[in-house]
């Protein structure tokens, strides 16, 4: 029998509507998450991952959305790398995601080349229903300050 006790990783799992009011929603849980992880809100870190999601969830709800479905954000903290992942599902399957490529005449089309660009690592898997876009984020250990760090 194993005793060792474990502590679980900070994380959280929030399905949202499928509306740009989720997607507000969405940043700001990421916002206040990292903010009680020790990422305070003007971090480095803190805004990318507020911005990186953004992205994801902006993406969802455009691109990825069924009416009468919502979208799920998922954040893991992952201390011994000092990573933040992403996970950002919709219950949209039928659609692949374009390519990075956005011609400088169009309006829309940037969101992933967004986050390759933040992303350490990024990528797609599919689910029984929809798929979830991942991304890893990595966070310096020396712009992390706890509470009531200057």
């Amino acid at each position: 029998m194993n005793l060792e006790i474990s502590t679980p990783l900070p994380q959280l799992a929030q399905r949202l509507s499928a509306t740009p009011r989720g997607a507000r929603l969405a940043r700001r849980l990421t916002a206040s998450s990292l903010a009680e992880w020790g990422y305070s809100y003007d971090s480095e870190p803190n805004e990318t991952a507020q911005l990186l999601v953004s992205e994801l969830a902006t993406n969802a709800v455009t691109h990825g959305r069924v009416p009468g479905r919502d979208f799920e954000l998922r954040l893991a903290l992952l201390p011994e790398a000092d990573t933040l992942r992403v996970e950002v599902s919709d219950p949209r399957g039928d659609r692949p995601l374009k390519t990075l490529r956005a011609a400088p005449w169009d309006e829309h089309g940037r969101g992933l080349i967004v986050v390759d660009a933040l992303a350490r690592t990024w990528g797609v898997r599919e689910r029984i229903v929809g798929k979830t876009v991942w991304a890893e984020l990595p966070l310096t250990p020396e712009k992390r300050g706890g509470p009531g760090t200057p």
